[in-house]
């Protein structure tokens, strides 16, 4: 089996690790991936698909989001098995990682039940009010219909969307200043995709307080989701 979207190589490699042959260069956990025989198949959006069908998978599994439509149909079109994906919110991480296991005859893990239980009840009261860059230069920021929006939503946390962004957008593009005068009560500066630093990203702020958070915890729907209901901080 070749996985091509990090969270969902973590998910499986914790039910077993041999199971996979192949997984992208973004699939850092486990961070001993290798030691199991996994070859690296490049990114998420640019996999070698020629390594891919060497590597003879019984089923390659990809994210509507992460990955790309024509990827997906050439793999297809050369007999590859394919399945997708689809997932804007927690619950919907949670069915669809338990799908893919289903799918594959595997486990389900205890990690995954305590997440659908921790994850997947109704919304608590909103506490606060955030926004989410993920990239500067040009600034994005975390829009509705995303899993990182509901994730910080099952925290009480209601992600804004900057004035002058289109908020039909997963991730719109702002200027740092929209940010800034959101009228929210953080900035939560992640560190993937874009690494912010306590030196690269609060600097442009200075109305609004900035809190790094890990990117993994607050965009990642496998065995980080456990943690992360404990608190994104890092």
């Amino acid at each position: 089996m070749v996985s091509l979207v990090p969270s969902i190589t973590e998910a499986l490699a914790s039910v077993d690790p041999a199971g996979l042959v192949g997984a992208t260069d973004w699939c850092t956990h486990p961070a001993d991936l290798e030691s199991y025989g996994v070859a690296r198949v490049r990114g998420t959006k640019n996999p070698d698909l020629a390594a891919i069908r060497a590597l003879r998978p019984d089923v390659v599994v990809v994210n509507r989001e992460e990955n790309r439509e024509l990827d997906v149909r050439r793999l297809r079109d050369s007999g590859v098995r394919v399945e997708v994906t689809d997932i804007e919110t927690v619950p919907q991480g949670v069915a669809e990682l338990e799908r893919v296991l289903d799918l594959l005859g595997w486990p389900r893990p205890a990690w995954l039940a305590e997440a659908r239980r921790l994850w997947c009840g109704d919304l608590p009261p909103v506490t606060r009010r955030v926004v989410v860059p993920i990239w500067r230069d040009p600034w994005m920021v975390v829009g509705p219909r995303t899993f990182t929006a509901d994730l910080c939503r099952r925290l009480g946390w209601e992600v804004v969307v900057p004035e002058g962004a289109d908020p039909e957008q997963r991730y719109p593009t702002v200027t740092a200043e929209a940010i800034d005068t959101a009228a929210v009560d953080a900035v939560l500066l992640p560190d993937e995709p874009y690494v912010f630093t306590a030196d690269d990203g609060p600097e442009a702020f200075t109305r609004t307080p900035v809190e790094l958070v890990s990117g993994r915890l607050l965009t990642w729907y496998g065995p980080s989701l456990v943690e992360a209901a404990a608190g994104v901080g890092r």
